[in-house]
């Protein structure tokens, strides 16, 4: 999508169509009036007759105005214009380019409303217009729209920094998305080595894929107890991104993702139902390179490297069982009580590598438990460190990006929960705080490094779609990250 500046809707002519944002109105709506010069008078009597207030996410739309030079304008409520912030014009754009890309509007103007900063602006018509980009029917033979948003432009005086920011973000999200998308049968993990290969070689990236034999040289035995069900070989993806001019910080970023791109659950079955969405257990991963390809476009001045573990869980004649007891890379041994806590183990490994390639602040993101969502729903993901600032500071990022996390607690009395009469510490706890304990398990592999845990089991993926997204995988931590690092 090719997106610019423009000084205003007179420089629009040869666009499809245009967008207004329009503040809750206060009042009878004869006081605007730009809009009303645009529309001819029509804003006013939209508002009389009640078919628009300028609440969140409400539309109009008006052919032919009179007083605008493209074809069509759709007004998009932004409710109160004291609430407006970069997330609620993300969505506005989102909703507005998706009621748009399918009825013949290839190119777009864009009227912001309120009082951000320019850049700000900017970044969320953008990133949320550039996600319209991604649907999840791939593989459909018919009925599948073919719409898209190609050409872009706000009307504003400033803004570049925010034009591109926007759109890498958008990129890195739906790079994330089309991986969490792919059923179990295409996207292995050799075949997502391969993708993150792709993906590094054109965004400048150096990217190395640890396999099987060199995992197995290493003493990865967590990841590899994991791995031994399935005919499908483990990989571990290191990305890694070097500044051109590095800042005087000594900050190296560590992205743990797990990369489960199928989990049956192994010999401790899950369920069939539901177990098709099975497929998105790889969606911390995949946040991890959705990260890095944006990371590399936009050049933050910390070294970032993502570290990504990938398996398939399987309930094979090899498969690891219940009892077993396995020997981590860190030389902990852990006995797996249940086959179907998983992530935990390839995350163990992860971490522990993580520290062998100098990474001096850590963030894992996995879709880790159900005791999570029981906990938080669906709306909010969960947050657990051993450092408290360094929570502060991906909280900071996740609200300036309109990421919904919360964050939990982990007190020294949930690791009473992980004791084992014959390792170091089982793969679960009681089924009380569950998700906690979990983090409580990694956490004796991050430490003592500054560490903290996403859990996005909850948030990773919609069921249904939304005015601004459509059902399946929702690309989740992708902006916080990358927030997270151009703030260091």
């Amino acid at each position: 999508m090719k997106t610019s500046l423009i000084p205003n809707l007179d420089a629009a002519a040869d666009f499809d169509a245009a967008v207004i944002f329009v503040a809750k109105v206060e009042g009878t709506g004869d006081s605007n009036t730009e809009l009303n010069a645009w529309t001819g008078g029509l804003f006013a009597d939209l508002v009389e007759r009640k078919e628009f207030s300028g609440k969140p996410l409400e539309r109009a739309v008006v052919h032919r105005p009179s007083g605008a030079a493209v074809p069509r304008l759709l007004l998009v409520g932004v409710g109160p214009a004291a609430d407006l912030d970069g997330p609620k014009l993300r969505r506005a754009s989102a909703v507005a380019a998706r009621a748009l890309k399918n009825k013949g509007v290839s190119s777009l103007a864009v009227v912001p409303a309120g009082d951000l900063p320019a850049d700000v602006v900017a970044q969320a018509i953008v990133e949320g217009v550039g996600l319209t980009a991604w649907e999840p029917d791939v593989y459909k033979t018919e009925d599948r729209p073919e719409g898209a948003i190609e050409r872009l432009a706000v009307v504003a005086s400033a803004g570049e920094e925010g034009l591109a920011r926007g759109a890498a973000v958008a990129d890195g999200r739906n790079f994330a998305r089309s991986l969490a998308n792919e059923p179990g049968n295409i996207l292995t993990p050799t075949e997502l080595a391969a993708r993150a290969r792709a993906m590094a070689e054109e965004s400048g990236l150096d990217c190395e894929v640890i396999e099987e034999e060199q995992l197995e040289a290493l003493g990865c035995g967590a990841l590899l107890g994991v791995a031994q069900g399935s005919v499908e070989p483990p990989v571990m993806i290191i990305v890694r991104y070097e500044p051109e001019t590095p800042s005087e910080s000594d900050v190296h970023l560590g992205l743990v993702g797990k990369a489960v791109t199928f989990d049956t659950g192994g010999i401790s079955i899950k369920p069939s139902a539901s177990m098709d969405e099975m497929k998105y257990d790889m969606a911390g991963g995949a946040a991890m390179l959705g990260a890095m390809k944006a990371i590399a476009a936009l050049k933050p001045s910390v070294p970032v490297t993502a570290i990504v573990p990938s398996v398939e869980n399987m309930p094979g004649a090899a498969a690891q069982r219940p009892g077993d007891v396995v020997t981590s890379l860190s030389g902990k041994t852990v006995e797996v009580l249940n086959t179907d806590a998983e992530g935990r183990l390839i995350l163990a490994d992860a971490l522990t590598y993580s520290h062998r390639l100098g990474c001096t602040h850590l963030v894992d993101a996995a879709t880790l438990t159900g005791s999570v969502v029981v906990a938080l729903g669906h709306e909010r993901g969960g947050v657990y460190t051993n450092d408290e600032a360094w929570q502060a500071r991906l909280l900071e990022s996740a609200d300036r990006t309109g990421e919904k996390m919360w964050p939990m607690p982990m007190d020294d009395e949930y690791k009473d929960q992980l004791k084992s009469p014959i390792a170091d510490l089982p793969n679960i706890g009681t089924r009380w705080g569950g998700s906690i304990t979990a983090a409580i398990f990694l956490k004796q592999f991050a430490d003592p490094t500054p560490w903290i845990h996403l859990d996005i089991a909850g948030t990773a993926w919609h069921d249904s779609k939304k005015p601004d997204i459509p059902k399946g995988p929702t690309g989740v931590a992708v902006p916080t990250l990358v927030d997270l690092a151009l703030s260091l």
